[in-house]
């Protein structure tokens, strides 16, 4: 069965009741929402990662459906290639990729893991059918080659973890911002808005088998989605004070979305 390995040392992880423990005596307590904190040391995730303001955001804004293209060409992506069914989200957020992922591929076990516990714990309770843990890219907490389809979207890229995890002929899909993602959002923001820059992310651990771009146009309607999309961004901590007024100001905006899809096997 797929699932979370011990932190300490690397064996399986077995629920029993409100607790994970490995054979050798190494226990985590499960969260009442049904998540596992795997982080060691002092990291127990409440002040690590996204905050609980920006968790909200994140599900308030994605439940409307606005990039719901996004998660149909994960699961497109992963027919396409004929994966296998155990499939980990990486930097998982508050769930809605995994949990969509879960939903329409329903044969497969799927995990997800974030450094943010309000992250994790919005996560756990969208969806019960997949299974969430606190836990760090750097050290992830999942078997070698244990894992057939991953997926990393808008996230440091921490190449030696990814393709450890990855099974023989599993893929990683990693997405980034294409060049005018969002764009008539920074036109409002900001006097001189800027392109993204779209570089891929490998150092040649793992060899690109797809890159493309998918695009899409979508209205947004209502301040209140509006602000709940730039509060997901990294915007908000050099947005200029006559920016912020333009946004509060706004009640529709047709914006640019744009997906830059690479596509990895080991």
């Amino acid at each position: 069965m797929y699932g979370f390995i011990c932190p300490v040392c690397g064996e399986v992880l077995n629920g029993t009741g409100s607790a994970y423990r490995c054979v050798n005596g190494h226990s985590f307590d499960a969260a009442k929402e049904g998540y596992v904190n795997l982080l060691l040391g002092s990291r127990a995730g409440s002040l690590t990662g996204d905050s609980a303001e920006m968790a909200r955001c994140r599900r308030d804004f994605l439940s409307k459906g606005y990039y719901d293209a996004l998660a149909e060409e994960l699961c497109d992506i992963a027919e396409r290639y004929g994966v296998g069914n155990r499939t980990l989200d990486i930097c998982c957020g508050e769930g809605h990729y995994s949990s969509y992922f879960k939903k329409n591929r329903q044969n497969g076990e799927v995990l997800g893991f974030d450094l943010s516990r309000e992250m994790v714990k919005r996560a756990a309770k969208q969806n019960k059918d997949v299974f969430y843990a606190v836990a760090n890219m750097t050290s992830i907490p999942v078997a070698d080659g244990s894992t057939d389809c991953a997926f990393h979207l808008f996230a440091p890229f921490y190449e030696s973890e990814f393709s450890r995890v990855l099974s023989d002929n599993g893929i990683l899909i990693s997405v980034v911002s294409g060049e005018r993602h969002l764009f008539e959002l920074k036109e409002l923001l900001y006097e001189k808005p800027y392109l993204n820059e779209v570089k891929e992310p490998s150092g040649g651990k793992m060899y690109l088998v797809e890159e493309y771009e998918l695009n899409r146009r979508v209205s947004i309607d209502g301040n209140e989605d509006i602000t709940a999309l730039f509060r997901m961004t990294p915007y908000g901590s050099h947005t200029p004070e006559n920016g912020l007024r333009r946004l509060t100001e706004t009640e529709k905006l047709d914006i640019t979305l744009s997906f830059h899809f690479f596509i990895y096997r080991k």
